[in-house]
């Protein structure tokens, strides 16, 4: 019976045992968990950082070439104005003159719609 009861001990002391190895591994694991959880969080973190960071230079990038862009469309409009303006100091006595002639030159006619 002392054999028998040997024999139980050492079973409780085995499963004690595991349950002990099983708890550390447990234990591992929920850290090993928490640890890629806090790596993945920094990972994502840079990621959003490097992400936001080539957002801002293009949008900086961007923003400059607008104002480019403004200013060569200011510069061609008052190009095109200049222009406007020449042909109009060009042009402009001989379209007064040419309506002075029409205004002036009246030809009396019966309208068509009188004529019978």
């Amino acid at each position: 019976m002392a054999q028998q009861s040997q024999g139980i001990q050492k079973l409780l002391a085995a499963e004690k045992q595991a349950a002990e190895i099983v708890d550390a591994a447990r234990k591992r694991k929920t850290r090993r968990l928490k640890q890629a959880k806090e790596e993945a969080a920094q990972d994502i973190e840079n990621y959003r950082q490097e992400r936001e960071q080539g957002f801002k230079e293009q949008h900086l990038k961007n923003q400059g070439s607008g104002d480019t862009f403004g200013k060569e469309v200011d510069q061609q409009t008052q190009q095109q104005l200049g222009e406007i303006s020449q042909q109009v100091a060009t042009h402009k006595d001989d379209v007064i003159a040419r309506l002075l002639d029409l205004v002036t030159d009246v030809k009396p006619q019966v309208h068509q719609n009188l004529q019978t």
